[in-house]
């Protein structure tokens, strides 16, 4: 693995990396489709704005081609961060990237916003494990930032009609929040997923299946 992680280079994005926004984008559109989910868009310049600002990591391979991207949003003035738009190039995805993207965004906006509370709502347990090995923690809706221009990015989401049935109490999505101020050590909550990992995996599917039969059946 040692091998694998020194093909790419992680760092804070900047105007130099403008060159790479408008594939990254295309990247994130055509991998949503392919999960059948549906994500806020994001435009070349906005992607660029991030880099210019400083609010962005990148991954580049030693050919000069990009390998990885994610960047921060803020909500709620700054009292909430969410490390969004996480993507790696399809073919060399499963390398290990999306986690150490993962850590390096995680630590700038640790460094970027010391106090915010960091958060994200994730489907996949792949990611939750990600998460749960920087110290997140599973946790209700209600404890995610209520800003209405946060919930508005996912109008674009196969599911924002269950999101909005249920009051956006709960989704499709797990949601996890590390907390600066209370929070367990990354090997305490790393300890808690690996335990309870089926719990997960099952919870996911029940929610597939109620939600989804839910909705369906009021469609019908």
């Amino acid at each position: 693995m040692e091998e694998k992680k020194q093909e790419f280079n992680i760092y804070v994005a900047n105007e130099a990396d403008f060159r790479f926004a408008e594939e990254i984008c295309l990247e994130m559109e055509e991998s949503a489709k392919a999960r059948g989910t549906g994500i806020a868009k994001r435009s070349p310049e906005y992607v660029r704005m991030k880099m210019s600002e400083g609010k962005a990591v990148i991954a580049v391979t030693k050919q000069g081609e990009w390998a990885g991207f994610c960047y921060i949003e803020t909500w709620s003035h700054g009292e909430y961060v969410a490390n969004s738009g996480l993507i790696v190039r399809p073919t060399i995805r499963k390398s290990g990237l999306a986690r150490m993207i993962k850590k390096k965004i995680f630590e700038l906006s640790k460094k970027k916003y010391p106090n915010a509370k960091i958060f994200g709502l994730t489907t996949g347990l792949a990611v939750m494990k990600i998460n749960s090995e920087l110290g997140y923690e599973p946790v209700t809706y209600s404890e995610l930032t209520q800003d209405e221009a946060f919930w508005a990015g996912c109008r674009s989401c196969i599911n924002y009609e269950i999101l909005m049935s249920k009051e956006r109490k709960n989704c499709m999505c797990t949601a996890m929040l590390y907390d600066p101020k209370d929070h367990y050590e990354p090997a305490e909550t790393k300890q808690y997923f690996d335990e309870n990992s089926k719990s997960f995996e099952r919870l996911f599917r029940f929610k597939e299946w109620k939600l989804l039969k839910a909705f369906m059946k009021k469609e019908k």
